[in-house]
């Protein structure tokens, strides 16, 4: 295998790059990460001995032989350690224990209440995940990483002015959790956290993509160049708040503005609008129960709702070129919505914007925000 055909692993040589070439499989030996990386086998093998040192690697048996001595196989230990993943919404959350590699050993879906404020609501969630780590095989905790439906300060883990999270603006999640737990924690946007576990479990041949999540309220994350693109403050992808012109009328938001985005396509918006009319919902799953029982009103709803996605999506694809557009959420089960958000990209777009484009559910549905929590703390504690 060479350099090329590795997805999402073109000439990087970090050792967080060199774990996952060894987790995904594309490497088995020293050797293999020194031709697939391009680094040299000296600065390879210094750094497969910090990894092994520090119990991400383990060299187990030979592999097979090139010509010469076999090489020895290396593996990620099944015994070292686990990672705690948190993926928090709205009304609910899930949370995971995953080995070494990011695959999930248990998750356990949760009703919470966001508007119950972070400290009991986080400290509920850890209380969670130290009892998935009691129940298993007894291996250590390693870190714990956490998703958080708001805009999140990545350098410092605080959150930044929710738009629907009352009594969290300015919560510092990663001090909160740090004198809680004695592991490393790494805190980011449910968005990004969604985008990375994607694109790090099924879409690493992917460099430039974007990921929709559509559920109580709306977010994106953005890869680019194979890497989470945060921007500068850690807000990149927020497309929450960027207002739909075609929305008539424009109904107030949560944050003060109108015609927002999120105050017209995101699940919350859904429940209000038909609760308007008359029709007895009270959360997003009641919407899309209806939209399977055939509802006019909330069919037409949906499709409003995607056609107002795409109109925001088409200016990010006009801009960003990316190679595809995944969305993922409670809404993206809904194929009326998916279906007017495509067809407003089409006749919005470039036509050699969206000549190749992809426009997808995301493939590990509901895992993601986990998968991309593991990601987010493996590479924290590597990089220290």
């Amino acid at each position: 295998m060479t350099v090329d055909d590795a997805p999402g692993f073109a000439a990087r040589g970090s050792a967080r790059d060199l774990l996952r070439l060894v987790a995904t499989g594309a490497a088995e030996s020293r050797a293999d990460l020194a031709r697939l990386s391009g680094l040299s086998p000296s600065t390879v093998s210094q750094r497969v001995e910090t990894l092994i040192g520090d119990g991400w690697l383990r060299e187990v048996g030979e592999g097979k032989s090139r010509g010469g001595r076999r090489p020895r196989h290396l593996e990620i230990p099944g015994d070292g350690g686990v990672i705690g993943a948190i993926d928090l919404g709205a009304h609910h959350a899930r949370v995971a224990t995953l080995d070494l590699s990011g695959h999930v050993i248990a998750s356990k879906s949760m009703a919470v209440e966001v508007h119950d404020g972070p400290e009991p609501v986080l400290g509920k969630l850890l209380a969670a995940v130290t009892e998935l780590v009691g129940s298993g095989t007894g291996a250590a905790l390693r870190g714990i990483g956490v998703g958080v439906p708001g805009p999140v300060e990545h350098s410092a883990g605080r959150i930044v002015s929710p738009s629907r999270m009352p009594g969290w603006n300015g919560f510092d999640v990663y001090r909160f959790c740090t004198d809680r737990v004695e592991v490393p924690i790494a805190v980011d946007n449910d968005a990004n956290l969604m985008a990375l576990g994607e694109h790090r479990s099924a879409r690493a041949d992917l460099d430039h993509a974007v990921y929709v999540k559509a559920g109580t309220g709306i977010g994106a994350g953005v890869i680019s160049g194979g890497q989470l693109y945060r921007g500068a403050q850690g807000s990149a992808g927020d497309i929450s708040h960027c207002r739909v012109v075609s929305a008539d009328p424009a109904p107030l938001c949560s944050c003060g503005n109108t015609g927002c985005l999120e105050a017209v396509a995101s699940g919350a918006a859904l429940v209000q609008a038909l609760a308007e009319r008359g029709i007895p919902v009270t959360s997003p799953a009641d919407v899309m129960r209806l939209v399977d029982h055939g509802d006019p009103h909330a069919t037409a709803i949906v499709r409003s709702a995607g056609r107002y996605i795409g109109e925001i999506l088409s200016v990010v694809v006009n801009f960003f070129n990316p190679q595809a557009v995944f969305i993922g959420g409670l809404l993206a089960d809904c194929e009326p919505l998916l279906a007017s958000m495509r067809a407003s990209l089409y006749e919005r777009c470039l036509p050699l914007a969206t000549q190749t484009l992809l426009i997808e559910r995301l493939s590990t549905g509901v895992d993601a925000g986990i998968l991309g929590a593991a990601q987010l703390i493996i590479d924290r504690i590597i990089e220290s």
